[in-house]
């Protein structure tokens, strides 16, 4: 999950590296979703910050985060996740 912030909007930089997984994992593997923390309360923790935060969860659960634009970090932790 992109978790971004209404005023920046959600990182377009990292949706090229988000295609290119999916189409090496797989669609039913992997799945992307992006959530503007001004309107979901669970997410309050993330507003006031001017860096893009990545969450990804498997199970329901949380299961790593990214914080910042990090190519190969964020790769690694797909991957790994998988």
């Amino acid at each position: 999950v992109d978790v971004f912030q209404a005023w920046c909007g959600p990182c377009k930089t990292v949706v090229d590296l988000f295609r290119k997984l999916r189409n090496e994992v797989g669609s039913d593997l992997l799945h992307f979703a992006v959530a503007e923390v001004d309107s979901i309360d669970a997410l309050e923790k993330y507003r006031g910050k001017c860096e893009p935060v990545f969450l990804f969860y498997a199970g329901g659960e949380l299961v790593a985060v990214v914080r910042g634009v990090n190519a190969p970090l964020l790769q690694k932790t797909i991957l790994e996740q998988l």
